[in-house]
C-alpha cells in the first residue's frame, strides 16, 4: 500500500549542499538502502556538515533508509554528485581523502588531517570498496586501524568510527546528547 504521494523538492546543487561545509561525506555506489540510513544517521549524529552520493547509490528517501536513519536524511544536506566529481570537490576547497586499506594509508587518528581547513571522506561500496581509478583521483588515503587479523568494517561501521574520529580531531571533545 501507499503511505503517501507528493513532489520531490529539485535537490541543491553540490555546490550550494557545500557553501560553508568543513567535513563532508562521499558515498561512492553504497546500494544497501540500510548502510545508506545508517551513515546519514552517524553524518547527523557526528558533526559531518553534508553527505554526497554518486549516481549509482541507493535513494536516501527510500523507505527504510529514512527509517534507518531515523529521519536524518531530513536533516543533513545532500546532493548527488556529477561525473569527475573528485575535481568539482577539489575546486570547492575540498581535500579528499580516501577510506581504503593500503598499507601507506594514514590511520584516521593522523594529525595531518586535523590541518585540512574543508575534508571529503570517501567511502566505498559493500564488498568491493573504492574503485582504484577513485582512490587515484582522492588526494589521500586514510583507514581505520583493526586487530585480530579482521581487515574491513561495514561500510556503515566505518563511517561511524571515522565520523567520531574527526569530530575528536576537530576539537570535539564532548558530544551533545
Amino acid at each position: 500500500g501507499m503511505l503517501c504521494a507528493m513532489r520531490r523538492r529539485p535537490l541543491p546543487a553540490v555546490e550550494t549542499v557545500c557553501a560553508g561545509a568543513k567535513r563532508v561525506a562521499v558515498l561512492e555506489d553504497v546500494m544497501n538502502p540500510t548502510n545508506v540510513g545508517a551513515i546519514f544517521r552517524s553524518a547527523a549524529a557526528l558533526g559531518i556538515d553534508a553527505v554526497l552520493l554518486t549516481q549509482a547509490c541507493s535513494d536516501p528517501l527510500y523507505r527504510r533508509a529514512i527509517r534507518v536513519s531515523m529521519g536524518t536524511v531530513f536533516q543533513v544536506p545532500w546532493a548527488y554528485l556529477p561525473e569527475g566529481w573528485p575535481q568539482t570537490l577539489r575546486a570547492l576547497g575540498f581535500t579528499t581523502a580516501a577510506m581504503t586499506l593500503c598499507d601507506a594509508s594514514l590511520p584516521i587518528y593522523a594529525p595531518q588531517l586535523k590541518r585540512v581547513d574543508r575534508l571529503a571522506v570517501v567511502l566505498g561500496t559493500e564488498g568491493d570498496g573504492l574503485a582504484e581509478s577513485t582512490i587515484a583521483a582522492c588526494d589521500c588515503t586514510v583507514r581505520i586501524p583493526m586487530t585480530h587479523g579482521v581487515d574491513s568494517l561495514n561500510v556503515a561501521a566505518a563511517s561511524a568510527v571515522a565520523f567520531y574520529q574527526l569530530a575528536l580531531l576537530a576539537g570535539l571533545s564532548e558530544m551533545e546528547d
